[in-house]
């Protein structure tokens, strides 16, 4: 017999589900045990003195073994996961399971030592099916307009973004790194002509930080895309991704993730809101007493990303921010510069840096200064021969995958936002 999921079993029908075992409720004269496949939970109803032998079955199994049943499903509106119940005729057990090291009252950290049993809860199962939608509306919005998607190397060369942060490993007889993002090949697809690409991938930071939001491995979003006139077109094709992305996620979970949640998707409204970085330290300043010396205002602070989420609600009605105007010291060589101000910008949702954007310097001899001004001469030089044969103007910008997941769920660390995080005290599983 053919499996059937359990969200699609028939009452009237003799059917075969397969999952694990949630729970068990051992009574007198009956048995009640739920399973749960990818798709719900179904109750499993035992007469012991009609069925001695099945019920002999589970009385000597744990939550979390694994089992195939067959038997009728029948409509039993008692019965609170989906007022419908299946009678077993025929019980295997394909896994017995010991009993969980772990559950809901377990500390983050070990739970993540069992991650393989935590996401077994449904709760957490759905963050990647929502997550998911998410990366399926991103692809989807850039293939309509006709984006390619690559695949770029994670083992180069030379660190992407600069010497520091960057996990150097051994490459045969050289040494190589694990690329911190897809940059560089971002930009010689743009010399190459393909114009609109994008790449879905692991990206690699070996940054020791301990917050909620910061991991050494995530999964980036990247997108890149030629013949734009300023990062004004950067931005506007990135508040037009992610307000079709939210309105996605809103159609088909927004009531889901409510209910388990507790959070509202909004989609918001375009443009989002633009302010130069010395105008925010500004506003913070006046409305909520913020001030941080002058050494710290080329950049944003933490607590200052915070205050951004409050200002842009306050001041814009907007969950989103985009903040321009960054020192050129707090931005990469490769940031287009105009009198002297990188032509970039990141964009702040629920009081987090989501992305840093940018139109790129495509003329050669500029961005060689700018290499060598943050003395990476050496390091790019493989990247700037991208420039000598004719490049066009471009620009484009990154998103953390997991990062969005995150804030989208409320979810209070990154760590429960991913399928197996990676920090600097975490190998495993």
């Amino acid at each position: 017999m053919q499996r059937t999921y359990i969200s699609e079993t028939k009452a009237g029908e003799t059917q075969k589900i397969q999952g694990f075992i949630d729970k068990i409720r051992d009574q007198k004269t009956m048995q009640f045990i739920v399973v749960r496949d990818t798709t719900g939970k179904i109750q499993v109803t035992v007469v012991k003195s009609e069925q001695p032998e099945i019920a002999e079955i589970f009385t000597g199994l744990n939550v979390n073994s694994v089992v195939t049943i067959e038997g009728k499903v029948v409509e039993n509106p008692a019965v609170k996961a989906g007022g419908k119940e299946i009678l077993p005729t025929s019980v295997v057990v394909e896994s017995a399971a010991e009993v969980s090291p772990i559950d809901d009252s377990t500390a983050i950290d070990m739970r993540l030592d069992y991650r393989w049993i935590d996401l077994r809860d449904e709760k957490k199962s759905l963050i990647f099916k929502i997550q998911t939608c998410c990366a399926k509306a991103l692809r989807n919005f850039l293939l309509e307009r006709k984006f390619v998607e690559i695949h770029t190397p994670k083992i180069i060369a030379a660190a992407s973004e600069s010497g520091a942060d960057v996990f150097e490993l051994k490459y045969f007889d050289r040494k190589a790194y694990l690329a911190q993002s897809p940059q560089f090949y971002k930009q010689m697809a743009m010399a190459a002509g393909l114009e609109r690409i994008f790449e879905c991938a692991p990206v690699f930071r070996a940054e020791q930080s301990y917050t909620s939001r910061h991991a050494t491995e995530f999964t980036g979003f990247d997108i890149e895309f030629s013949y734009i006139d300023s990062f004004e077109d950067v931005m506007k094709l990135e508040e037009e991704l992610l307000t079709y992305m939210l309105k996605c996620v809103k159609e088909e979970y927004g009531e889901v993730i409510a209910k388990e949640f507790g959070k509202e998707v909004i989609v918001p409204t375009t443009p989002f809101p633009r302010m130069k970085l010395k105008d925010v330290y500004q506003e913070l300043e006046d409305r909520y007493d913020y001030i941080v010396d002058d050494i710290e205002k080329g950049d944003l602070t933490t607590e200052a990303e915070k205050l951004v989420y409050r200002l842009a609600q306050e001041k814009y009605n907007s969950e989103f921010m985009f903040v321009t105007d960054y020192d050129a010291k707090q931005r990469a060589f490769y940031h287009m510069r105009k009198d002297g101000v990188p032509q970039g910008y990141d964009l702040i949702w629920r009081g987090v840096e989501i992305t840093t954007g940018a139109q790129r310097e495509h003329r050669y001899e500029i961005l060689k200064e700018q290499a060598e001004e943050k003395g990476l001469k050496k390091d790019v030089e493989f990247y700037l021969e991208f420039f000598k044969y004719g490049c066009p103007p471009h620009g484009g910008f990154g998103i953390g995958l997991d990062r969005i997941t995150m804030l989208l769920l409320d979810i209070p660390t990154i760590k429960e936002a991913m399928f197996i995080f990676r920090g600097p005290n975490r190998l495993l599983p």
